[in-house]
């Protein structure tokens, strides 16, 4: 993957969406995983077309065991999905950009359903400070990305936007130190 475009998902492909704080129920305490969750969730990224119980034998616990934890971290909301990682630049969309958007009062339910129905916009956060939206918008050519912009804006819960263009990307998406920390908490 090049280095300048994020994925959306986790650290390799197929590996286990891995929720931080808005995906997990944990509390103020590290009550979402432990050192063999954390290495479980290493194991998946690493493999992730590993087998419970090949898992079970690398991790030299019972198979049971392996599958309690999997299925007690999706419940948690821990582990949200097995699915593949995409690249959009793999798909032709190798421009990304981020846009700051201020939204009229009382339009966010609708204005999120207009971001919801743009193909290109990969990510949709509520956000303090200047704005009251960030989105990460992708497109096939900077000349794209003014069409992107004009659809993301052209709604009228959207007063004002402002987007930066990224150009490189030196810490992709990543997930797995923080396993390791909460898992040594």
């Amino acid at each position: 993957m090049p280095p300048d475009h994020a994925p959306s998902a986790p650290d390799s492909p197929n590996s286990p969406t891995v929720y931080g704080s808005s995906g997990a129920s944990a509390g103020s305490g590290n009550d979402a995983i432990d050192p063999l969750d954390g290495r479980l969730i290493r194991l998946l990224a690493e493999e992730p077309r590993i087998g419970v119980l090949e898992c079970s034998r690398r991790l030299q616990v019972a198979r049971g065991t392996v599958q309690a934890r999997l299925d007690r971290l999706q419940a948690k909301g821990v582990i949200g999905g097995f699915g593949p990682e995409v690249d959009p630049a793999a798909l032709g969309y190798p421009v990304t950009a981020f846009a700051t958007l201020e939204i009229s009062q009382g339009q966010g339910q609708d204005v999120r359903a207009h971001l919801a129905a743009v193909p290109e916009v990969l990510e949709l956060h509520t956000i303090t400070g200047r704005g009251d939206m960030m989105v990460r918008i992708v497109a096939r050519s900077n000349a794209d990305l003014q069409r992107v912009i004009d659809r993301v804006v052209g709604f009228d819960g959207i007063v004002r936007s402002s987007t930066a263009i990224a150009l490189e990307n030196p810490v992709p998406y990543r997930i797995l130190p923080l396993v390791d920390q909460a898992a040594a908490e």
